[in-house]
C-alpha cells in the first residue's frame, strides 16, 4: 500500500522527484548581446542528461508586486529638431522603431515645459510679466516638438501616457530673475499653478492629452549650469498642496497625475517623509519621480523600498536616465558593452564618493538599473532624449549625452545603438498593467525580473553581465525549459498565455 501511494503521488505531480520528466514550458526567447544579437529570436536548449544539474530560475506567480505604468523616453526639442532634418524615410524609420507594435512600442513618455538643456535656446511660454498669463503661448513648440508628439500618437496603436516637466518658471517669477537657479517667489505660486493649467489647455488644443506632470525637474538644481529652479521638500509640498492641486482641480483637471521630487535617489527619503507626512500633504501627490544620476551602478534599493513603504498606493517612476557627459560613439556596438564611459558625477562627486562613478559599460548600466528598479517597486522607467546627433546634441548648453538612436543629420544616416534594443526588451514585452512577479534563483550572477501581462503572457528579463555564457532551467508552476544566455547579453523570455 505504501508503494502504491508513492506511485500515485509520482503520477500526480510533474516535478523532479521520482525521476519523472517535467512538462515542457513553451517559450519565445529574444536576445541582445555584445556578440551581435539585436532582439534576435533564439531557441531553448535541447534537453540532455546534464540538464537537471543546471541552476534554477523559478517564477513565483503567487507573489505579485507593483503594477507597471510603462516604459519610454522623452520628447525634447533637440530630438524633434533632428527628426525634421532627416529624410522622410529615416524619420519614419525612427518613429516606428519607437512607437509601433513591431518596434519598442513605448507606453510612457515625458516632455519639457518651457526650455531645458536639450533645447536650441532658452524660452518661456510666458515671456511677459503678467500674473494672468494673457500672452501664454506654446508657439515655440509648434515647429518641432508638437509635430513629433502628434506623429507618435498616430503610430502608437495602444497610445502612451505623456507627462511634462518644467525646468524653470520664467525668470520674472523668480527671486534671482535668472533662467538658472533661484526660487519661485511665493507671490507667484498662484501664477505658476495657472501656468500648468494653461499648458494643459494649449496642448489639448493641439490634440495632445497630458497624463500628468512632475512638479519640477531636479529641484536641488544642477550645479548652476542650465535651466533650473530650487525647491525644498517643504516648499514643493506647499506649492502642490495649496496651489497646484487645488488649481487643477478647480479647472477640471483633477485627474492629471502629479509626481513630486524628480531628482536623484539619494535624496529620496527626505522628500517622501515631507510629501507623505500627512493626509493633507499627500492629497494631491499621485507619486514620486526619480532620476539615476547619483551613481553609475548603485540602484539605491533601500531608498526605493523606503519610498514605496511610505506611499504604497502611489506611483514610483524613474523619469530620466541617460549616458551623460559623453559624446556618442558612432556605429561601434562593441563600445557600448565595454567599460569605457564615465558620468557627470565623476566631476562633482566628493572624493570619498568617487567610487560611485567608475568606468562602466553603457549597455550594462541600462539593463542593471531597469531590472533593479523593477525588483524594488518602481513601476515606470523613462529614458531621456530619444534622438541625438553624433556630437550628443544639439543643445544650447553643449551638455553632450548619448541617446539610444544617434543620427548624422548632414548625411541622413541613422544608428540604432545597443541601448535602443535594451530599452525594447522591457517596453515591447512588459506592457502597462503588467504585475511584477516574484523570482527565486540559484545563480546570483544573473539579474532577473518577471511580470505577468494583462493578456496573460509572462515576460522574464534576464541579464548576464559576465563574459561567460550561462545556462539555467526556467520553471513556471511544474513546467520547465532550459535556456542558454550569451556572455554580456540581455534576454526577454515570453511565456505565452495557456
Amino acid at each position: 500500500m505504501k508503494i502504491l501511494k508513492t506511485s500515485i503521488y509520482c503520477l500526480l505531480i510533474s516535478a523532479m522527484s521520482c525521476n519523472t520528466q517535467p512538462e515542457q514550458l513553451n517559450v519565445e526567447i529574444f536576445e541582445t548581446s555584445a556578440s551581435g544579437n539585436q532582439l534576435t529570436s533564439i531557441k531553448p536548449m535541447v534537453n540532455d542528461k546534464e540538464i537537471d544539474t543546471l541552476p534554477i530560475v523559478r517564477i513565483l506567480p503567487d507573489q505579485k508586486y507593483q503594477t507597471i505604468t510603462g516604459f519610454g523616453g522623452a520628447f525634447t526639442e533637440s530630438s524633434a529638431y533632428l527628426l525634421n532634418k532627416l529624410s522622410k524615410t529615416n524619420r519614419d524609420l525612427i518613429m516606428k522603431a519607437y512607437f509601433s507594435e513591431e518596434g519598442a512600442n513605448y507606453s510612457l513618455c515625458r516632455t519639457h515645459m518651457n526650455s531645458c538643456d536639450f533645447s536650441l535656446d532658452q524660452y518661456s511660454y510666458t515671456p511677459t510679466e503678467d500674473k494672468e498669463l494673457k500672452d501664454f503661448s506654446v508657439k515655440e513648440d509648434m515647429d518641432d516638438l508638437i509635430p513629433m508628439i502628434k506623429e507618435a500618437q498616430t503610430i502608437s496603436k495602444d497610445g502612451f501616457k505623456l507627462f511634462a516637466s518644467p525646468w524653470t518658471a520664467p525668470p520674472w517669477m523668480k527671486d534671482n530673475k535668472e533662467w538658472v537657479g533661484g526660487k519661485l517667489l511665493p507671490e507667484y505660486y498662484p501664477t505658476w499653478a495657472l501656468f500648468f493649467s494653461k499648458y494643459i489647455e494649449a496642448y489639448k488644443d493641439q490634440g495632445i492629452e497630458l497624463w500628468g506632470f512632475t512638479v519640477e525637474n531636479e529641484p536641488h538644481g544642477n550645479g548652476n549650469n542650465w535651466e533650473s529652479m530650487h525647491f525644498t521638500p517643504e516648499e514643493m509640498t506647499d506649492f502642490v498642496q495649496n496651489h497646484l492641486g487645488p488649481k487643477l482641480e478647480a479647472d477640471g483637471y483633477g485627474d492629471k497625475i502629479i509626481l513630486g521630487y524628480d531628482q536623484n535617489r539619494a535624496g529620496l527619503k527626505e522628500w517622501v517623509d515631507v510629501m507623505y507626512a500627512t493626509e493633507e500633504s499627500s492629497k494631491y501627490y499621485d507619486g514620486t519621480a526619480i532620476h539615476w544620476y547619483e551613481s553609475t551602478y548603485k540602484i539605491f534599493a533601500e531608498d526605493l523600498q523606503y519610498a514605496h513603504q511610505k506611499a504604497p498606493d502611489k506611483y514610483l517612476i524613474e523619469t530620466e536616465g541617460c549616458i551623460d557627459a559623453q559624446v556618442p560613439v558612432w556605429k561601434d556596438d562593441a563600445w557600448y558593452w565595454k567599460k569605457e564611459a564615465t558620468d557627470w558625477g565623476w566631476d562633482w562627486a566628493k572624493e570619498e564618493e568617487k567610487y560611485l562613478h567608475p568606468k562602466y559599460a553603457p549597455a550594462n548600466r541600462y539593463a542593471r538599473d531597469i531590472i533593479g528598479c523593477l525588483n524594488n517597486w518602481v513601476d515606470g522607467w523613462v529614458d531621456w532624449n530619444m534622438v541625438l546627433n553624433k556630437q550628443g546634441g544639439p543643445n544650447w548648453f553643449e551638455n553632450w549625452c548619448i541617446a539610444p538612436v544617434i543620427v548624422d543629420e548632414d548625411n541622413d544616416e541613422v544608428y540604432f545603438t545597443p541601448l535602443y534594443y535594451i530599452m525594447a526588451h522591457f517596453s515591447k514585452y512588459i506592457r502597462p498593467g503588467a504585475k511584477v512577479l516574484g523570482i527565486d534563483q540559484s545563480d546570483a550572477d544573473l539579474m532577473i525580473t518577471a511580470a505577468k501581462n494583462p493578456d496573460g503572457s509572462t515576460a522574464v528579463v534576464v541579464f548576464n553581465e559576465g563574459k561567460t555564457a550561462k545556462q539555467f532551467n526556467l520553471w513556471l508552476n511544474e513546467k520547465r525549459t532550459s535556456v542558454n544566455i550569451s556572455a554580456q547579453a540581455i534576454q526577454t523570455i515570453i511565456i505565452p498565455t495557456k
